[in-house]
């Protein structure tokens, strides 16, 4: 039974979590620009309040306006007190910390601003330093003008001032805070564009079948993914090395076995016509029965390294018609062993383009499961039709069939139903695949007609027509 499909909400929450190399990458970036900024924001902290007390024209100009004014106590204080409100005045917003500053002649104070502390440092000239004045910190800085006049600006030693800094240095530090969250998508089309060659690796492996292994195509210039593409060519050839020897190894041992087994059962059966009692027959027809199991296997086996080993068989025009009506016939001692009838349909003149020995075994294969593991005195019906380009070989039986969670499985290697009590070796549908996937065709299971409780099964083969014939073809 399927599991219920999850609500698109859920699909998309899914798909969103679901690690991502794009999202790592993405995320990555985003940390590094944070972490730029962060460094340059903890610069401006460490700044503290020097960026008010930078600008040595302010302190020119101040000294200035009270060389010029010192015989006027009255003007110079008006005059004053406007150049501090412009000073301040890029700092409205922030009321707290406020640049001040006193202003002395000839050892004398002749202005102090709002806020300024009510005594003059003794510090060095044209230098920040620190300072506290009734409990609170203060940065100073002292500039002597030529005539003698000095001015002493102060601004508050804390975390303020950074806001300040910013405020002053806004032509750098706002693109930066504005743009920051605009970089996401750029950020995201940059690493798909970088990505594309890997996207491309990964259809080309995924466009392959199990048996291709051979080099991937990529050629690229990317250093990282050549190491990768590299890796994976030297483990997919070990893999096909290491598969050939096992083919030459199965085939080797299969084709060794054969000459012995005959000889055993030649012997047995010489062994059970002279027999001389009836538990004698009994045991080596036992062992006849095992005998003839273990060539079946063999023979599979042959025929299994046979049809994945491509270019092992020469390609010819097999006329389908033709091969069906032969193996029937073939078949037809085994069929008629279990009193099931065999019935074909086939329509005329359809060629396949294929070694003769391979569509043997994927019929042959097909047939002889019906046959088995069909009722006695059943019927397995064979049709082949056209269908455009192809032709499609049906097979169909009407034993218990197979369940719909085990019609992949069944095409493993040595794989059989653990309901199933018919003997078996477990390789014809192994090999019905590896001559499909040779051939470039299909297959498909699905329920048959059957008698009773029994629902049998169908099986539906396609192949390529030959496209010579295919085209003349009724």
């Amino acid at each position: 039974m399927s599991a219920p499909a999850l609500p698109s909400w859920r699909r998309a929450a899914a798909a969103l979590f679901k690690p991502s190399l794009v999202r790592r990458l993405l995320i990555a970036q985003m940390l590094l620009l944070t972490l730029l900024w962060s460094l340059g924001f903890a610069y401006l902290v460490l700044q503290g309040a020097r960026p008010l007390l930078e600008s040595r024209r302010i302190y020119e100009t101040i000294n200035g306006i009270a060389d010029e004014l010192v015989a006027d106590p009255e003007r110079l204080r008006r005059v004053m007190d406007r150049a501090h409100e412009a000073i301040v005045e890029d700092f409205e917003k922030i009321d707290d910390p406020q640049p001040s500053f006193i202003v002395e002649q000839r050892g004398r104070i002749v202005y102090r601003s709002p806020k300024a502390p009510t005594v003059v440092p003794a510090g060095p000239l044209n230098e920040e330093f620190p300072l506290r004045v009734d409990g609170v910190g203060y940065l100073a800085k002292t500039v002597r003008a030529p005539s003698g006049t000095r001015t002493t600006m102060f601004a508050r030693d804390h975390g303020m001032n950074v806001f300040i800094t910013i405020y002053s240095k806004s032509f750098y530090l706002l693109p930066l805070l504005i743009s920051l969250p605009f970089l996401l998508l750029p950020a995201w089309l940059s690493i798909r564009l970088a990505m594309r060659p890997w996207t491309g690796v990964a259809r080309e492996m995924t466009a392959r079948g199990p048996q291709d292994l051979s080099p991937l195509a990529y050629r690229g210039r990317h250093r990282e993914l050549a190491g990768m593409v590299d890796a994976i060519n030297g483990w997919m050839r070990r893999v096909r090395d290491s598969s050939e020897r096992e083919r030459s190894f199965v085939a080797d041992a299969a084709h060794e076995l054969r000459t012995p087994l005959a000889a055993m059962l030649v012997n047995v059966e010489a062994l059970k016509a002279n027999a001389r009692d009836e538990r004698e027959r009994q045991l080596m027809a036992g062992v006849m029965s095992s005998g003839h199991r273990a060539t079946r296997m063999v023979n599979q086996l042959l025929r299994l390294m046979r049809s994945e080993a491509h270019g092992s068989d020469p390609v010819e025009r097999v006329e389908l018609d033709r091969l069906l009506q032969d193996r029937l016939a073939v078949l037809s001692p085994l069929a008629s062993a279990r009193s099931v009838e065999l019935e074909l349909t086939a329509a005329p003149g359809l060629c396949v383009a294929a070694p003769l020995t391979s569509l043997e075994s994927l019929v042959d294969n097909l047939v002889e499961n019906a046959v088995k593991y069909g009722p006695v005195g059943g019927t397995v019906r064979v049709m082949l039709k056209r269908a455009g380009g192809e032709a499609v070989l049906y097979v169909t039986d009407q034993g218990p069939g197979i369940p719909p969670s085990l019609r992949e499985r069944v095409f493993d290697r040595f794989f059989r139903d653990p309901a199933q009590r018919e003997p078996g070796s477990g390789l014809g549908l192994s090999i019905v695949k590896a001559v499909l996937e040779q051939l470039g065709g299909r297959i498909e299971m699905r329920d048959g007609l059957g008698n009773g409780d029994s629902g049998g099964l169908e099986v539906a083969v396609t192949l390529p027509l030959a496209q010579a014939r295919a085209d003349t073809a009724p």
